[in-house]
């Protein structure tokens, strides 16, 4: 795997030292607004070590991003294949996660579009998709800015999220090479 590069940003393969950082983004609450609860320790961990597994195997995957000019580890952004059913699947995912420090720079645009010129060039894919809950406007203006098109046909009740939770309607994005 190539480490992709922006005017800021390093996506790259993950690291030990990633981890504490990263664990203490999943369990900020705010971060986590959109998602049912924030991520233990052990879980977090876990995450990074199934994500850097799959970057290893496949070339791609959800790369760890850090500040080109500090170093500083900040978040992640890349590609991910969904692991549950829904009618416009199978397909790849483009996602994000940040943390609160680095929000209103413009790097989850900026490191989304690296994921997006990777994924439709040495990936090959065709189509990538994203979604997230109706309530997370943000990441929905990124994909809005990377340019990324709803489909509201394929809006759906996220099979992982109890019926009836404010999280459970999501909304559905796409963009094709």
């Amino acid at each position: 795997m190539a480490d992709l590069t922006t005017d800021r940003l390093l996506l790259r393969q993950w690291r030990e030292s990633d981890k504490e950082p990263f664990a203490a983004l999943n369990a900020d609450p705010v971060v986590m607004e959109h998602f049912l609860k924030p991520v233990s320790r052990e879980d977090s961990d876990a995450l990074v070590d199934y994500t850097a597994a799959k970057i290893a195997d496949q070339g791609w995957g959800l790369w760890a991003v850090e500040v080109r000019e500090t170093g500083e580890f900040i978040g992640f952004t890349g590609l991910a294949v969904p692991r549950f059913d829904a009618p416009f699947l199978p397909g790849v995912e483009i996602g994000w996660r940040l943390a609160k420090a680095a929000w209103g720079n413009g790097y989850a645009t900026e490191a989304a579009r690296a994921a997006l010129g990777y994924g439709f060039g040495p990936a090959g894919m065709t189509e990538i998709l994203s979604f997230t809950a109706t309530t997370n406007l943000p990441s929905q203006r990124v994909m809005q800015k990377i340019g990324m098109t709803r489909d509201e046909a394929g809006d759906f009740d996220h099979p992982r999220i109890p019926p009836g939770h404010r999280l459970q309607r999501h909304v559905l994005y796409r963009i094709s090479r």
